[in-house]
Parts: structure tokens; sequence; C-alpha cells
């Protein structure tokens, strides 16, 4: 999650809303993302969708099984969607997202009737998350 975290920070820099991801399989990271929207003008340009882009080149496939995926923020409906379909293993989030979390901020995509069902651990260092989150905000409102 540190690792992610410094990947939040890199975002909040360029100006993008701070979220990090990092994926790890096996002990080795294999992916890692920060939001980059702004920069791309993408809707799909999330920390998440970056970060498995990355481990999708990385192990040669689409699949992400026995991965776990560290990402500051709890992840949307996409990014959530994203992982059932990848077969993620398991998703570690910091900070809960009361507007567009998918994993029970808003709704459980993950406790919902698909195939595959990720394990989810939310809170992970979410003081620290938060901050970032609270920071860049703060400074953009001036």
């Amino acid at each position: 999650m540190a690792q992610a975290l410094d990947l939040a920070r890199q975002a909040a820099a360029a100006g993008e809303v701070p979220v990090g991801c990092v994926i790890v399989k096996d002990g080795t990271v294999v992916g890692r993302g920060r939001n980059r929207r702004e920069e791309k003008q993408q809707t799909v340009s999330h920390a998440e969708m970056e970060a498995m882009a990355r481990a999708n080149e990385t192990l040669g496939t689409w699949r992400l099984e026995d991965c776990t995926v560290y990402v500051t923020l709890e992840p949307c409906p996409m990014c959530a969607g994203a992982m059932i379909n990848a077969r993620v293993d398991r998703v570690v989030y910091g900070a809960r997202d009361e507007v567009m979390g998918a994993c029970g901020g808003v709704l459980n995509l993950f406790m919902e009737d698909f195939p595959h069902h990720p394990a989810v651990l939310g809170g992970v260092l979410a003081e620290e998350c938060r901050a970032v989150l609270s920071d860049f905000f703060r400074a953009l409102r001036g």
C-alpha cells in the first residue's frame, strides 16, 4: 500500500485525483498505475485500470488470477467490474469511497451473483490515503 500511496502522490503532483494502485503476484509487483484521466482524457484511465493493463502486459494474459490489487481508494463500479472479469483474487483498499465505492461504500459488486468473487479488505492505511485525497481537494479549492 505504501507504493500505491507514492503513486497517488505522483498523481496529485500531476493534477490528477490522487489514487494509486499496485498489483502483486507471488510477492512480485506485476503492475502499477495512477490516475491519468486528465492527462489522457480517457474515462478508463483510473489507477486500477492502468495497473491492470500493466499487469496484463507483464503476465502476458488478461487473467489476473492469484493477484492482489492494492489501491488507495475503494474501487468504483468500472474498476471493480474489471477486477471481477480479470479474476483478481484479492482487493485491498485504503480509503472508503462513499460516493462511487463498489466494494461496500455505495454497493458491493463482489457480493453480487457473478461467477467470481474477489476477497476484499478495506481500511488499510486509510488515514494516510484519506489525507492525500483531502490535501489535494483542499488545495484545489484554494
